[in-house]
Order: structure tokens, then sequence, then C-alpha cells
């Protein structure tokens, strides 16, 4: 089967990843151009999202990626879950898809990622991952996972206020909840 790029990210990584693909287009291709045709830098913009039905509890993230006129929809869900958890694993999930280095702009309604991954995290690399207040961090797996990820890319982090009618915020919010209900839950 033929594998159409986005910034190297095939379709096939979406499966082998175990995210569910529901968008129709599949037209990601080019794979070596990251500029447009008026010469400013091509760049790959992704929105997140986590949402769970109790904290923890029935949870699921979503992705919602954007390269050019080209859109890519992920998703997932877990049992037993904190928002946290599941604000990370969107983030990790639509990088792991990347193949090739290119900029990524990451939107996020989560200060939590946000700030966690521009400021705090260098403070709890240094301190063998505890916290100011000397506790262990939490979630330090996905922490350690999304930090070797982002050491690969050039990335640019906008916050953005959810709910606020920001589509593509907007649309990884619908994402998070179809992962939610993949696994038998509702986004309460």
């Amino acid at each position: 089967a033929r594998h159409r790029l986005i910034c190297g990210y095939t379709q096939r990584s979406c499966r082998q990843s175990g995210a569910e693909d529901r968008s129709a287009p599949h037209v990601f291709k080019n794979r070596h151009a990251t500029m447009t045709t008026d010469n400013t830098e091509k760049k790959l913009e992704i929105w997140t999202d986590g949402a769970s039905k109790g904290n923890p509890g029935i949870g699921g993230w979503g992705a919602y990626l954007v390269w050019g006129a080209h859109t890519k929809e992920i998703f997932g869900g877990a049992p037993n879950v904190t928002n946290n958890q599941m604000e990370l694993t969107a983030v990790i999930e639509a990088l792991k898809l990347i193949r090739r280095p290119c900029p990524v702009i990451i939107h996020t309604d989560s200060s939590y990622v946000k700030d966690g991954i521009t400021q705090w995290i260098h403070g709890w690399k240094k301190k063998n991952w505890v916290t100011a207040s000397k506790t262990p961090v939490k979630n330090r797996e996905l922490w350690q996972e999304l930090d070797r990820l982002c050491g690969q890319f050039d990335i640019e982090w906008r916050w953005v206020k959810g709910h606020a009618g920001e589509p593509g915020n907007e649309k990884a919010d619908e994402l998070a909840n179809k992962g939610c209900d993949s696994i038998g839950g509702r986004k309460g």
C-alpha cells in the first residue's frame, strides 16, 4: 500500500499507534517540501485535548493536525486515568506521528502541559524528578516521553482558552470525547 506523508507522517503510523483514524481525505503528501509558494516556512499545527469522566476515571485524548490544506484527526482512550494524563498523551501521540523534522505549533488548553514542558521540566530534571515541594513529579513517565519527543522538533507552544469557540481546540475536544466514548465512557 502507498502511504502519503505529512511532514514525513504516514497513514500507517496512525494505525500502528493504535489511534483510530476517522478523517476522510488521507491526502498528506509532498514529503520533502517545507516551504509554501510565497517562501514562508510551512508549519505543522496541532491542537490537543484530554478529557476524563471522573478524575481518575475513563479518559480520552484527541489531536487535530493541520499541514497546509490537509488535516488529520486521531484519538484514543483509557480506563482509570486522570485528565492531566490524557492531556499529556494527546501531545505525545500527535508528536509520534511526525516522521521528519518540521516546525510545529502545538495549541493546548492545558496550562499543566504548556507550563510543565516549557518551564517546570527543567527544574524537575535538575532535581531528579522531584518537585519544589520535595514530592515525586506526577506522571513522570509521560513527561519523560514528551521531553524526548520535543527534543526532535522545533516546537512553538501556544495556550488557548478551552471551550471558547476556537475551531482547532473545539475539534480536539470533540476527539477527546470520542476517545472516552471509544472505551465506554462519556465525558461528564
